[in-house]
This record gives structure tokens, sequence and C-alpha cells, in this order.
């Protein structure tokens, strides 16, 4: 019998001539951690169609217990089968929508959050696409910072032992359909970077929770821990997640590009008032691109993790950069913006900095100009100087976002004030804490 949906129509054939014999169902709660349930292919037509109830008060940011009783729905066009699992008895997968059960969406969503601000781009005539560059590091064993290597960056020799985990990574990213540009071994002893081919916003997202599982499942299975912890190595570079973004316009044409642009940058009104936007509110949507107390360890001014609230094309220590490596290329024309961590959840993440670029548009902002001059400099030196710099510490980051209306509107009332109080909770933990630093350096002599 054939299903009224297509999409739903052609999962329920794959499951029966692919032997699917369960059915993931992913999403996540706020923070971008991954949740999922199995269903068995008899369940899955009443999934699509009525939704599976859960508990959403057990789910960190969702709902509380008097108002918890929600549904998650299969979105079809996510279907794929996971190719680390036995192909007799597969196991396949989808991302999953939460539902109300009046059937309305459930606000607090991180995949409904993107959707809205997806939404206010074609409003606006665009669609944005992203292209993540997510690094990580291998480790010997969960736990333990003991790394497989010491090469740096883009080494091929054998000091580069992951090669064959990236390969793995790379193959079963690619038969789950997620296209990837290259691989290559990053500046740090074990660490690596695998960059996607850019998408739209909502699938690129989907793309980025299923790339940090793959890896680690590849990791797992070659007997390694894979981390996208920010900064697990003190005294080497931190792993950072670059967001390539650009705008297409309703012809499909890149509304970021002008050949014409008297920079001399080949950058549009359009693609100056977005940037303008991306930066005004860097410091309100921080919390969301770095989102926990290790992330701001990044910020030193000394590892190329840029904290100066300011744009160029040669000077990666700024916020946002403009990729120079096709100039004259309409395709290529895009900003990358600098400071995001591979652990903030993606959609709430793509989210706030396109609102953030939307916004400057809306308000057509003025793009101040570049930056060239001067590699990293210190935190205090910038703000001597006069110049904006993001948050210091998680502490400040959660200040600066708490007042933000902004991120209030782009995120929803509710989940505003859970981030709030959730991470000003992780702050405090942290500051109870005595570091070993503390007492090699105190102890004794105090």
């Amino acid at each position: 019998m054939e299903y009224p949906n297509p999409q739903q129509d052609f999962v329920l054939r794959t499951i029966e001539s692919r032997d699917v014999h369960f059915i993931r169902c992913w999403f996540c709660d706020v923070l971008g951690n991954m949740k999922s349930f199995a269903l068995v292919p008899d369940e899955l037509e009443r999934a699509f169609s009525e939704g599976i109830g859960f508990d959403g008060s057990c789910i960190e940011g969702f709902a509380k217990t008097t108002e918890s009783d929600m549904l998650a729905f299969p979105d079809a066009s996510t279907f794929q089968v996971l190719p680390w699992r036995p192909e007799s008895n597969a196991v396949a997968r989808m991302f999953c929508d939460i539902k109300l059960p009046s059937g309305a969406p459930f606000d607090s969503d991180p995949r409904y959050i993107l959707k809205r601000a997806i939404q206010k781009a074609t409003n606006m005539g665009f669609t944005l696409n992203v292209g993540p560059e997510l690094e990580y590091f291998y480790f010997k064993e969960p736990g333990s910072t003991v790394v497989l290597d010491r090469g740096s960056y883009f080494d091929l020799t054998s000091l580069d032992h992951a090669s064959d985990l990236r390969r793995d990574t790379v193959l079963t990213l690619e038969k789950m359909g997620i296209p990837v540009e290259y691989s290559h071994h990053e500046l740090a002893p074990s660490q690596h970077e695998i960059d996607l081919r850019y998408s739209d916003a909502l699938s690129m997202a989907d793309a980025v929770m299923t790339y940090k599982l793959v890896v680690k499942e590849i990791a797992l299975k070659h007997g390694v821990h894979a981390s996208f912890m920010p900064k697990p190595l003190a005294d080497v570079a931190g792993s950072s997640m670059h967001i390539h973004l650009s705008l297409f316009n309703d012809e499909g044409m890149n509304a970021f590009f002008d050949p014409d642009d008297s920079l001399g940058y080949n950058l549009s009104k359009t693609a100056k008032m977005f940037i303008a936007g991306v930066l005004k509110y860097a410091r309100e949507y921080c919390l969301i691109t770095n989102q926990y107390v290790n992330s701001y360890k990044r910020f030193t001014g000394t590892d190329r993790a840029p904290m100066r609230i300011a744009w160029a094309r040669n000077n990666r220590a700024t916020l946002v950069r403009i990729p120079g490596y096709r100039p004259e290329s309409q395709d290529a024309c895009r900003m990358e913006l600098r400071s995001p961590d591979p652990a903030a959840n993606p959609y709430l993440a793509f989210a706030s900095v396109l609102s953030a670029g939307l916004a400057g548009i809306e308000e057509e902002l003025e793009l101040e100009p570049p930056i060239e001059d001067g590699g990293a400099l210190s935190r205090y030196d910038l703000i001597a100087r006069g110049e904006r710099v993001l948050p210091e510490t998680l502490g400040e980051a959660v200040c600066e976002f708490e007042k933000s209306s902004f991120m209030k509107e782009v995120l929803g009332v509710h989940t505003h004030e859970y981030l709030v109080l959730a991470k000003r909770a992780e702050w405090e933990d942290y500051q109870k804490i005595v570091t070993p630093w503390e007492l090699e350096r105190s102890l004794a002599v105090l």
C-alpha cells in the first residue's frame, strides 16, 4: 500500500527492502545533548501520523512537570540507515520535531527555534547556506588526555596515526548522505578537522549532530576516544567550529557578492549589513556559541581564537573573516565566524547568528572599517585601544545574555530563562572549585 506522504512512503519501503528492524528517533535538548528512542517498523506509521509521547520534564530545558506531555514526530526527510550497525537486522535513524498535544510546535525545541529563524530569512527573501569546520581531539581513552600523535597542521607523515579514523569517519558520513569537503590533521597534537560541504541551515544542523556522533562511534570502534571539548589541553590550541555563512536570494544568486564593492572585498551592501549585525550582537549570543566554562579558556589571544569583535580578510585574530581563497567567485563569497566551538548546540548557534545578521539588515547597520593590522593582541590591549571584545568568562557571558532582549526574542522566553539559570549555576559551581594551580602557587607560601 502506498503511503500518502511520498517521503514517508519511501521510508517504509526502504525499511522493508533494507531489512531495518529498529528506527532510532533523534532529537536534542536545549544544551545540544542527543536524545534517542527506538521504534520497531510496525509502529512507524502511527509515529508519522500521531507522534510518540514522552515526558518533556525529563529533558533539559524542555518543560516543567505540570506541562510535560509532549510528542515526537519523526521527519521522514532525515531518514538514513546507520552504516556502523550490521546490515542484517539493520538500524536507521530520523530526526524528530517536538510538538504539544494540541499539535502546535514546542517553542523550546532547538530544531523549531532554528526553523523560526529560517522562516524569517525566507520572509525577507533569503536562504542561509552554512559550512562549519569542526575540530576535535583523539585521546587514548575517556577521562584521559594522552594523545595519539605529535602531528601538527596538515601533517601527512607517520606522526598522523589517526588517518584511518578520519578515513572511516568520512566514508561513514558519505554513506549517510552527508558530503565532506576535506579532512586533515589540525594544529595541535592529536587534533583533527573534517569539513562538511555547505548546505541549508536546518540540514546542516542535523548533519553536525550526526557528525559528532559518527566521530565518536568510529573512534570507539578503533578503541580510542574522541572529544569535542573546546580546550582539553592547556598548552596547545583549543577546538573551534568556524562557521561559514552566506545568503542566497530567491533567484539563487549569492546576495553577499558585489564585484563593484568600493572596499575591494567583493561584498554587497546586504553582506556588510549582515556582518555588522553579527558583530553588534556578538556579546549577546556568545553564551550560545560558547556555552561552557571551558569554552572561554580558548579566548586568551594566543592561539588564534579571536575575542576581537571586528572583521578583516587577512587578520585571523578578528571575530569575522572574509575568506579570500577565490575572491572573484560569486559562489565562494561568504563570511567566516571564528568564535564558536564544537560543543555548541548547532540549532541554537545557527539560529542566533542568522538572526543577528538579519537584524543588521533590518536595522540597516553600517559596517565599521576592517582591521587588517596586527595579530592576536591581549584582551587588555584591545580594551585599551577602545575595541570591543567577547566576554572573558562564562559568568560575564551569562550577564550579557540575560539582559539581551534580542536573544529573548530569538530563543523565546522559556529557553532564554532556562539558559540563564542553567549556565549561571554552572559558573557558580565552577567558582567554588579550588584548582591545583591555586594550591601549587599558594598553599605553601600563604
